[in-house]
C-alpha cells in the first residue's frame, strides 16, 4: 500500500468515525440536556464535512504529473489543509457563540449518564487522533496532520465538557452553566490548534525553508557518494506528501563531463534509495580545480575568518 492509499484510507476512518460521533453527541446532549455536548455535535458535524473534504483532496493531489502539472497535483494537500482550517475556526466560534447564550439563557443541569458518553468519546478521540496523526507522519500528508488535530480538538471540547458538568453535578443548584463555560475555553483550544496547522501549511505553499533535518541527512548522503567533495546550496520544498530537493555537489574540475554527469546520478539514487520520501533529485554540479585536501583546508581557513 502506497502512501496516498494509506492516507486515504484513514481519511476514511476519519469521515465514519466523526459521523458516528457526532450522532451520539447530539442524542446524549438533547436527551441529556446537555448544551455542551450539542455543541459538541456542532463541531463533529463539521469535522464530517472536512473529512470529506480531505479525502477528496488526497485523491486529488495523488494523481501523477502530466503536461500541464510537471511537479504534480500535490499542492492541493495543502489547499485543502487551509479549508480544514477554516472549519475548525469556525466550529471554534460556533462553540463560543453556542455556549455564550447558554451561558445567559438559564436551564436545568445536563444528565449523569452524560458522563459515561462523554468517557467513551473522549477514549474514541483521542485513539483517533494518535492513528491518524501516525497516518500523516508515515505519509507525509499536511491535510490528514490537520484531519488528526480535527480528533484532538474534539476530544478537548469532550474533556472540557466531561469537566463541566462534573462541576454542574458536584456543586449543585447555581452551576449549570458549568458546562457551557467549560466548551467556551475549549474553542480557544481549537483556535490555538488552528494555527499551529495552518502554519506550516503556509510554508509549503510558499515553499518556505522548513526541512533542516532532511537537509542535513542529503548533506551527509551526498558525503558518501564517491567523487562529491562537498555541497554547496540544498533546498528542500515540498509538494503534496512528496519532497524536491535542488543540491549543488562540487567536484574534481579535472574530471571529464561523462565522469560529473555519472557522479551526479549516483548522488541522487544514493539520496532516494535513503529517502524514499523524496520524489526528485535536481543535482547542480559545481566543479573546483583544487584538491580535496586543499578544499577542506582553505574552506576551514574561510570558516574561522567569518567566526
Amino acid at each position: 500500500m502506497n502512501n496516498s492509499e494509506k492516507a486515504i484510507k484513514a481519511s476514511i476512518f476519519s469521515i465514519i468515525g466523526n459521523t458516528f460521533m457526532a450522532v451520539i453527541k447530539f442524542l446524549a446532549g438533547y436527551f441529556g440536556n446537555s448544551y455542551a455536548l450539542i455543541a459538541d455535535a456542532i463541531e463533529s458535524s463539521a469535522d464530517v464535512f472536512s473529512s470529506i473534504f480531505v479525502f477528496f483532496g488526497l485523491r486529488y493531489s495523488s494523481r501523477p504529473a502530466d503536461e500541464n502539472h510537471p511537479y504534480g497535483h500535490g499542492k492541493a494537500e495543502a489547499l485543502i489543509t487551509f479549508l480544514v482550517v477554516s472549519f475548525l475556526v469556525g466550529s471554534a466560534i460556533i462553540i463560543a457563540k453556542e455556549s455564550i447564550n447558554n451561558i445567559i439563557t438559564p436551564h436545568h443541569q445536563p444528565a449523569p449518564f452524560t458522563l459515561l458518553v462523554l468517557g467513551g468519546i473522549i477514549l474514541f478521540k483521542e485513539s483517533s487522533f494518535h492513528y491518524v496523526m501516525r497516518k500523516s507522519r508515515e505519509t507525509n500528508s499536511s491535510s490528514l496532520k490537520a484531519d488528526a488535530w480535527h480528533h484532538r480538538s474534539d476530544a478537548i471540547t469532550s474533556l472540557m465538557a466531561f469537566i463541566g458538568i462534573s462541576i454542574s453535578l458536584v456543586m449543585g443548584d447555581g452551576w449549570e452553566a458549568a458546562d457551557d463555560i467549560a466548551a467556551l475555553f475549549a474553542s480557544g483550544i481549537i483556535l490555538f490548534n488552528a494555527y499551529k496547522i495552518l502554519r506550516p501549511a503556509l510554508g509549503e505553499i510558499m515553499d518556505e525553508q522548513l526541512y533542516e533535518a532532511e537537509i542535513e541527512q542529503i548533506r551527509e548522503i551526498a558525503s558518501h557518494v564517491p567523487g562529491v567533495m562537498a555541497t554547496e546550496k540544498c533546498n528542500v520544498r515540498k509538494n503534496g506528501m512528496n519532497y524536491y530537493v535542488d543540491l549543488h555537489a562540487i567536484v574534481d574540475g579535472d574530471i571529464s563531463v561523462v565522469e560529473g554527469h555519472k557522479i551526479s546520478h549516483n548522488l541522487k539514487d544514493a539520496v532516494q534509495e535513503q529517502m524514499p520520501q523524496i520524489k526528485d533529485v535536481l543535482v547542480h554540479i559545481e566543479p573546483t580545480f583544487l584538491s580535496v585536501r586543499e578544499y577542506f583546508r582553505n574552506n576551514k581557513i574561510e570558516d574561522n575568518k567569518e567566526e
